[in-house]
């Protein structure tokens, strides 16, 4: 499975404007143009953790720089130099086929506008 790129620009998720990423926002906008109030961004972020956790043997700072989290104490965060970048490829690489396969299609749920209720 690979991303495809949009133009030039350096972003997956590009934004509004070029060379700047996709807000921070996004997603809580737009689950709010959708009427799912039922839903939030991070409980998406908690399945990914959950899973990663429960159904994967990658190192956990690997899964916690994939969120984004600062690991370790001060000491072990100034030594740590690199990015992870190619284990956090590799970590959203299986998120992305476990996503799209035949095990996860049973338990996920259709993000649809829930139907209008007669008044």
């Amino acid at each position: 499975m690979q991303a495809h790129r949009h133009g030039d620009d350096r972003f997956v998720f590009p934004g509004g404007k070029a060379g700047k990423p996709l807000s921070n926002m996004a997603f809580l906008m737009l689950l709010r143009r959708m009427k799912r109030d039922d839903l939030t961004a991070h409980g998406f972020r908690a399945t990914f953790k959950t899973w990663a956790s429960e159904r994967t043997s990658f190192q956990n700072e690997i899964v916690e720089a994939a969120l984004a989290h600062v690991v370790g104490s001060k000491v072990e965060q100034a030594y740590r130099r690199g990015d992870m970048f190619e284990k956090r490829r590799r970590l959203m690489s299986s998120w992305a086929q476990f996503c799209f396969s035949s095990a996860a299609a049973g338990q996920v749920i259709p993000m649809q506008q829930k139907p209008a209720t007669a008044s």
